[in-house]
C-alpha cells in the first residue's frame, strides 16, 4: 500500500488500481500530511501511460558478474541510517556544478538511490524532487527531497512511477550495487521524458562486499566502460558522454585489495577521489540558449 506523509505540492502519481487489496513493493513519503481521499481524488480520470520500459538489446552481464559477497537482502544491510558522506569534497563540489550546469530549475527530478543528501545546488529549487532509496530514516531527513520511496531494485525493478514523468534521473556512487543494471536503465528510460538526462556519478569508493563481482574486479577505465554498456544496452538513449576528473597518482598502480577499499571508506588513506560521471539523454540531446 502507497503510504502518503505529508508535503507541500500534490505528486501526481499513478496510484495501482488494486491499491486495497495487495500491497506494493515501495511506499511513498511526503512531508505534510495529504488525506489519502484526495490523493486518490488527484488521479480520478487519469490513466497510467501505456509507454513500456526501453527495450534492452542484450544482457550486459554474466550470471557471475552479478554476484556479491555478501548476499543478505540488502534491506538488511541498509536498515540503519548512516549519515556520513562517501565521497570527499572535490567530488561532491564537482558533481555539483554538473547538477548546476546540466539541470533546470523548471525541471522534475529523480534521485534514485539516493541517501540523506542529494549533492542538488543548494541556491537552486526545482520543480519537484523525488528521493529512492532504502532507508527511510536518511531519505526523509534529505532536505532537497519533495517525496521518496523506499524500494529494493536488486529485488524488484519495475518503478512504480508513469512513464515519460521525470526530466532528469541521478544515481550517484550507487550504480555499483545494481545486479540486473539492464533491467534498471530500461525503466529509467521509460520515465524520462524525451530529451530527459540520466547522469550516473561514481568514485572509486564502495562496500565491497555488496559491489558485484564486475565491478569488484574492475579498474576505473574498466567500471566506466561498464556504465557505458548499461546505456547502450537500452535502445534509444544518445551515445554516452564520459566525465571524468582524476588526481595526480605519479605513475602509482592501484590498489584493489579488500583490505585498500575498508581504509579509504573509513577516510584513512589519503589522496583525493577520482570522479565519474556518464550521462546520455533519452532519444536526443536537447540544447538551451
Amino acid at each position: 500500500m502507497l503510504t502518503f506523509h505529508p508535503n507541500s505540492k500534490p505528486w501526481h502519481q499513478y496510484v495501482p488500481t488494486n491499491l486495497h487489496s495487495h500491497t506494493t513493493s515501495s511506499t511513498l513519503y511526503k512531508t505534510k500530511i495529504l488525506p489519502f481521499q484526495i490523493a486518490n481524488t488527484l488521479n480520478e480520470g487519469k490513466q497510467p501511460k501505456q509507454s513500456s520500459a526501453g527495450k534492452i538489446k542484450r544482457l550486459v552481464l554474466t550470471p557471475e558478474g552479478r554476484t556479491k559477497l555478501n548476499t543478505y537482502p540488502d534491506r538488511e544491510f541498509y536498515a540503519y541510517p548512516r549519515f556520513v558522506t562517501h565521497v570527499d569534497d572535490g567530488f561532491i563540489s564537482t558533481l555539483t556544478n554538473i547538477y548546476k550546469e546540466r539541470l533546470r530549475p523548471s525541471w522534475e527530478i529523480l534521485d534514485l538511490m539516493s541517501s540523506w543528501i542529494s549533492h542538488l545546488p543548494k541556491e537552486v529549487t526545482y520543480k519537484k524532487v523525488v528521493g529512492h532509496g532504502l532507508n527511510a530514516q536518511e531519505l526523509a531527513k534529505n532536505s532537497q527531497l519533495d517525496y521518496f520511496f523506499v524500494k529494493d531494485l536488486n529485488q524488484d525493478q519495475k518503478l512504480e512511477l508513469e512513464s515519460c514523468s521525470f526530466d532528469a534521473v541521478l544515481c550517484t556512487v550507487s550504480v555499483q550495487y545494481l545486479q540486473q543494471p539492464e533491467k534498471v536503465f530500461a525503466e529509467v528510460f521509460r520515465v524520462l521524458r524525451p530529451g530527459g538526462a540520466f547522469i550516473v556519478s561514481f568514485s572509486n569508493r564502495l562496500f565491497y562486499e555488496k559491489a558485484i563481482s564486475a565491478w569488484r574486479d574492475g579498474t576505473g577505465y574498466g567500471r566506466v566502460q561498464l556504465v557505458v554498456q548499461y546505456f547502450q544496452c537500452v535502445e534509444g538513449f544518445t551515445q554516452p558522454e564520459i566525465i571524468r576528473k582524476l588526481p595526480a597518482t605519479g605513475g602509482a598502480q592501484e590498489d584493489k585489495s579488500p583490505f585498500s577499499w575498508i581504509m579509504k571508506l573509513l577516510g584513512l588513506l589519503s589522496g583525493s577521489d577520482p570522479f565519474y560521471a556518464v550521462i546520455a539523454y533519452k532519444n536526443f540531446r536537447p540544447t538551451y540558449e
